[in-house]
């Protein structure tokens, strides 16, 4: 089931996603995993890549984590997120990012993504809560 859940989502990866360079590595109930390289465009202009970029690339992981985890007929969104940074990734750097639930409700879920670099140096820890909707059907034309 883990394959086709990966599978699944690398053919669904967001133009965004694409974008930043987001490899999916592991999509599972319990755990989402994707490496990106940080590029000289995602830079801040002082040869790191920008808080954005890490905030951007963490979203996406909760987000996916909330994803396969909803019920059917609902979708998602954020609703709060809180980073943390602790050290910079430097342009060249593959950072990892690990995305782990700890609160899978009804209403909301909340996810934990830590970012790394390959020798495990901890780059930023974020915090997310994803509300869960309702699907709205979309109007006829």
């Amino acid at each position: 089931m883990t394959d086709d859940l990966l599978q699944k989502a690398r053919a669904h990866l967001p133009p965004f996603m694409k974008l930043l360079g987001v490899e999916l590595l592991v999509v599972e109930k319990e755990r989402i995993e994707a490496r990106m390289i940080a590029r000289e465009d995602m830079g801040n202009g002082s040869g790191i890549m920008h808080g954005g970029a890490y905030m951007s690339f963490a979203d996406y992981l909760g987000a996916m984590g909330t994803v396969v985890n909803l019920p059917k007929g609902t979708t998602t969104t954020t609703m709060e997120s809180k980073t943390n940074f602790f050290a910079p990734a430097v342009i060249g750097t593959t950072v990892i990012g690990v995305s782990t639930p700890l609160h899978r409700g009804r209403k909301t879920m909340v996810w934990q993504t830590r970012l790394s670099n390959p020798e495990g140096r901890l780059l930023a820890m974020i915090t997310q809560t994803q509300m869960v909707l309702e699907k709205v059907a979309k109007p006829k034309e």
